[in-house]
């Protein structure tokens, strides 16, 4: 079970009202790499793992770390909308170049027209499960394959995809409150990557899995092809990559470079369409047509069943 406490894991509230800001903010909570997702994707591994307890007790530490960050940046949002329009009109009020831009528009209606109206509308002044433009957050945003190295990487990606976000709002702000706030998140972004990238060396060292991810793919695959890299675009600089030469990072095989390759397959030659499903043919005489009479398929069910009922 889990169990909430009051105190926020961490927080610094912001200077000043932001509803710009706080729109922004939203991908952070419910983006597609937001922390509503490493959250859900954890606790997902987490609860679907049966590999060995200190990686399900890895996974449930840190989902529920995140729990903690959607409420940290939930409350930052709230902070951020309070008494926002207002405030803002009254400092835009007394922006000589802000009035010059707006000419007679109101303030306040600059305002709404940049920050989310949906802060206003449907939330009240707070947080939502969306990401900056508005789109709900979706479980399908999340990845809980049951395999933990398949999974750690993933993890890997959401993290460093989540830090890029996290460092870039911090340099869209000045607020010193909102930046310590972000700052905070920045180093637990860091220290989860560092982390991801440890589970997937210990995965490897307790014998589960190898680079490739399942083990099974050294068996099924064709062998003459896995390790080919194949330039399939103009010019030769790809050769010059580690991934072109050399031994190959599972160290079972050697990489080659292929720079023209070739179609391994036929040319394609897909079955004519069944002449009730109204397809086009290869040739009008396939089609069907009133002097043709073919049922439809519908009907060609019913019949089937009659038979079968009769016999």
């Amino acid at each position: 079970m889990f169990l909430h406490k009051k105190r926020l894991q961490y927080f610094t509230p912001p200077t000043k009202p932001d509803p710009i800001f706080a729109k922004r903010l939203q991908e952070l909570i419910g983006g597609s790499m937001g922390e509503m997702t490493v959250m859900m994707q954890y606790l997902f591994q987490g609860w679907n793992c049966r590999g060995p307890a200190k990686y399900r007790d890895m996974l449930l530490d840190i989902g529920t770390e995140e729990i903690g960050h959607v409420e940290m940046l939930a409350t930052m949002v709230a902070h951020l909308l309070d008494k926002a329009p207002v405030q803002m009109q009254e400092k835009g009020a007394e922006d000589p170049v802000v009035g010059a831009v707006m000419g007679g528009t109101n303030p306040r209606d600059v305002i709404f027209a940049a920050m989310n109206p949906q802060h206003e509308i449907v939330s009240g002044g707070g947080a939502m499960p969306a990401d900056s433009v508005g789109f709900p957050w979706n479980g399908r945003f999340i990845v809980a394959s049951g395999n933990l190295l398949a999974d750690f990487r993933s993890n890997l990606h959401a993290e460093s995809q989540g830090l890029i976000q996290a460092v870039r709002a911090y340099e869209m702000t000045d607020d010193p409150g909102v930046r310590d706030h972000l700052s905070f998140m920045i180093a637990r972004d860091t220290m989860h990557q560092n982390q991801w990238l440890a589970a997937i060396e210990q995965l490897k060292d307790d014998g589960f899995e190898e680079t490739v991810t399942p083990k099974i793919a050294y068996e099924y695959g064709k062998k003459e092809y896995a390790y080919q890299f194949w330039n399939n675009s103009e010019g030769e600089d790809s050769a010059e990559g580690r991934w072109a030469k050399g031994p190959s990072m599972d160290g079972k095989g050697e990489f080659e470079y292929i720079a023209n390759p070739e179609a391994i397959g036929p040319l394609p030659n897909l079955p004519q369409p069944d002449p009730r499903l109204h397809g086009t043919a290869a040739s009008p005489a396939m089609a069907k047509t009133s002097d043709n009479p073919i049922k439809n398929v519908v009907d060609g069910v019913k019949d089937a069943v009659n038979d079968l009922t009769k016999g």
